[in-house]
């Protein structure tokens, strides 16, 4: 490996440290559920899910869960998504 390389493999390294560097504006993910898989999108700070809850309430475990995983990359719909809740007895 050539050191040009090197110092590109060092800067991504870098970049990818800092999450504040990214922001997301379109995304399509597919999420493997217990019962099926969904396609999740996200586009201009706006997620969609084929799921039937996201279609009556707006929000799903599927976009709530791609809010945690990529915190501080995109505009948060339900900021209560991102709090680590305490175990239900």
């Amino acid at each position: 490996m050539y050191s040009g390389m090197i110092g590109k493999i060092d800067k991504a390294h870098r970049y990818a440290a800092e999450r504040d560097r990214f922001q997301f504006e379109d995304l399509r993910v597919t999420i493997h559920g217990n019962n099926d898989d969904h396609a999740v999108t996200y586009h201009e700070g706006a997620w969609r899910c084929e799921c039937d809850f996201f279609r009556h309430e707006e929000t799903c475990a599927h976009t709530m869960a791609l809010e945690v995983l990529l915190e501080g990359m995109v505009e948060v719909a339900h900021p209560s998504a991102i709090e680590p809740q305490a175990a239900v007895s």
